[in-house]
C-alpha cells in the first residue's frame, strides 16, 4: 500500500467533512481551512518525492487488481499537478481569511473549497475515465457553488454561461467514455491503452479522440468555446476567482495532455494537427479580448484563455521538447494567474473598485504591492529571468524546431501583446495619478471600501509574497525544474511504464 497516492484526495475530503460538522463555529472552520490545506501540501511534496525516487505509484482501491477495480496512479505529470493544487489551496484558504466574510462563510465558502480541492487532486491521480467524469462533475458542482455565493446578478450572469457550457462538455465527455467501452470493454486507461492499440477501426477512434478534445477542451477555455470563462471568473470573491483561474482549466489541459499521450497517439498527423490550429487560435482570442478590456480581472480571466494556448500548442507540437515545455508552462501559469488575481483583490479592497479607468497612484501609496504585481505580471509576460521566460523560451524553441512557424509566430506576437496588456495595468493602476470622481460615484466607492486591519495585513500579503518567490524560484533554478518537465515528459512519451506500472501484478511502482 502506498497511502500517498490516495492521501491528496482523502484530506480535503476529510476537512471537508469536518468543516461541516463545525458549521456554526467560525474559528474552526477557519482553522481546518487553513490546518487543511497545509497537510494537502505536505502530503503532495510527499508523493512528488516518492515518484521521483521509487517511479510511477499505482494504488488498487479495494485491493482489486487493474482492470477490474478503481486504480489511483501518481506518475511525475500527476504528482507535479497535485503539488501545485496544494500550493494553490493553502495560498488561497490564507488569503481567504482576510477577505470571506460571514455571510459566504455562513453559506458554506470552506467546505465548498475542500470539495473543489479533493475534485481537482483526484482528477489528478485516477486511472479510470469514468472516474475522471466523476471528479470532473465533483468540481463541476463544487465551483457553481462557489460562483453564486452572494447571489449577485453578475454571479448568476456568469454562473449560468458557466454551468451551461460545462454541461454540455460533461455531455460530450459521457458519450464518449459510453463509446469507448462499447468499443473495447473497459473503463481502466491502462488498459484502454492496451486495447485501443489492437483496434483496426481507426476512424472511429479519431471521431472518439475528437470527441474528448472537444470535451476537454471546453473544460480548458480552449477556443472557440472559451466565452464562458471571461464572462464568469471577474464575478465571485476574488479569492473563488484565483482558485478557480490557478486550477480548474488546468485540470481540462491535464486530461488532454493525458489522454492524448496514453490513449489517442496512434493518428497525430490527424487529431494534433486540430490542437495545433485551436492552441494558434486560443492564444489570440484571448489575447486580443484582454487587450480590449480595462476590468482588471476581465483582463486576467483573457489572459488564461490566451495561455491555455501555449500550455496546449505544447501537446500539438508533440515533441519531446514541446512536452517539456508544456508542462513547464503549466508549472509557471498555475502559480503566476493565482498571485495577478490575489493582487487584484488587495487593489480592490484598498481602492474600491476593479475598474482601471477609477484607479491609480498606488504606487505612491504602496509600493511593495507594485513591487508585487510586477513579479507575476513580467513573468506571465515572458521576461527574463522569471518563470514564464523559460516557459515561453522551451515552447517557442520547440516550434521552430519542427518548423510550425506560424503558429511560432502567434505565440511571439501573444506574447508581446500580453506584455502590453501588463503594462497598461502598471500605468492605470500603480503609475497614473488617481481620477477624481464625481460625488455619487466617490460615495459608492467609499461605502466598498473596507479598511484592511493590521491583523489581517499577513493574511493578504504572505499568499502573495509566496507565490512571488516561487515565481522568483522557478526562475532562478530553472535547471532543476527542466529536469523536472522533462523527466515527466519521459513518462508521457513512454506509455508503456504507465501502462506497466497499472497491469503489473503488484501494482507499486515502475522505475
Amino acid at each position: 500500500m502506498r497511502p500517498e497516492v490516495a492521501l491528496p484526495i482523502l484530506i480535503p475530503l476529510m476537512a471537508g467533512s469536518i468543516s461541516l460538522l463545525f458549521w456554526r463555529l467560525r474559528l474552526a472552520q477557519r482553522l481546518i481551512a487553513v490546518g487543511g490545506t497545509g497537510a494537502l501540501l505536505l502530503t503532495s511534496l510527499w508523493l512528488l518525492v516518492s515518484v521521483s525516487h521509487d517511479g510511477i505509484l499505482v494504488m488498487q482501491m479495494g485491493d482489486w487488481p487493474a482492470p477490474f477495480g478503481i486504480s489511483l496512479v501518481a506518475d511525475l505529470f500527476g504528482a507535479i499537478m497535485v503539488v501545485l493544487t496544494g500550493i494553490i489551496g493553502f495560498a488561497v484558504a490564507v488569503y481567504s481569511l482576510a477577505t470571506t466574510g460571514r455571510g459566504h462563510e455562513a453559506f458554506g465558502y470552506f467546505p465548498l473549497m475542500h470539495l473543489l480541492l479533493a475534485g481537482v487532486a483526484g482528477a489528478f491521480l485516477t486511472g479510470d475515465i469514468f472516474n475522471l467524469y466523476v471528479w470532473f462533475e465533483v468540481m463541476l458542482v463544487a465551483s457553481f457553488a462557489l460562483l453564486i455565493l452572494g447571489s449577485e446578478k453578475a454571479q448568476m450572469e456568469g454562473a449560468i454561461k458557466y454551468v451551461t457550457l460545462n454541461l454540455l462538455s460533461s455531455v460530450i465527455f459521457l458519450s464518449a467514455v459510453g463509446l469507448l467501452y462499447g468499443m473495447v470493454g473497459t473503463l481502466n486507461m491502462a488498459d484502454i491503452a492496451q486495447r485501443l492499440s489492437r483496434v483496426d477501426e481507426s476512424g472511429l477512434i479519431d471521431v472518439l479522440a475528437v470527441m474528448f478534445m472537444v470535451a476537454f477542451g471546453i473544460k480548458a477555455a480552449a477556443f472557440p468555446l472559451f466565452f464562458w470563462l471571461p464572462a464568469s471568473y471577474h464575478t465571485p470573491p476574488v479569492a473563488v476567482s484565483a482558485l478557480f483561474a490557478g486550477l480548474l482549466t488546468k485540470v481540462g489541459v491535464y486530461a488532454l495532455f493525458r489522454v492524448f499521450t496514453l490513449i489517442f497517439h496512434q493518428s497525430p498527423s490527424y487529431t494534433h494537427e486540430i490542437l495545433l490550429w485551436g492552441a494558434g487560435l486560443t492564444m489570440l482570442s484571448g489575447v486580443l479580448g484582454a487587450a480590449a478590456q480595462f476590468e482588471f480581472r476581465r483582463i486576467l480571466s483573457f489572459h488564461i484563455v490566451s495561455q491555455i494556448g501555449y500550455m496546449i500548442l505544447g501537446l500539438a507540437l508533440f515533441t519531446p521538447l514541446a512536452i517539456i515545455g508544456g508542462v513547464f508552462y503549466i508549472m509557471h501559469h498555475i502559480i503566476v494567474k493565482t498571485n495577478l488575481f490575489l493582487v487584484s483583490g488587495v487593489v480592490n479592497r484598498l481602492c474600491g473598485s476593479y475598474d482601471l479607468k477609477k484607479l491609480g497612484g498606488l504606487y505612491r501609496t504602496h509600493p511593495w504591492l507594485s513591487i508585487l504585481f510586477l513579479v507575476p505580471a513580467l513573468s506571465l509576460a515572458g521576461m527574463p529571468p522569471l518563470s514564464g521566460f523559460f516557459a515561453k523560451f522551451i515552447v517557442i524553441r520547440a516550434g521552430i524546431e519542427a518548423g510550425a512557424y506560424g503558429v511560432t509566430f502567434i505565440a511571439l506576437l501573444v506574447g508581446l501583446l500580453t506584455l502590453y496588456s501588463m503594462i497598461k495595468i502598471w500605468a492605470e493602476v500603480f503609475w497614473k495619478v488617481p481620477p477624481e470622481p464625481d460625488e455619487r460615484e466617490s460615495e459608492e466607492e467609499e461605502s466598498s471600501i473596507a479598511p484592511i486591519r493590521q491583523r489581517e495585513m499577513w493574511q493578504l500579503y504572505a499568499p502573495i509574497v509566496g507565490l512571488a518567490l516561487c515565481t522568483l524560484f522557478i526562475g532562478l533554478n530553472g535547471q532543476p525544474i527542466y529536469e523536472l518537465a522533462a523527466a515527466s515528459a519521459d513518462q508521457l512519451l513512454d506509455p508503456s511504464r504507465y501502462i506497466d506500472a497499472v497491469m503489473s501484478n503488484n501494482g507499486e511502482r515502475s522505475p
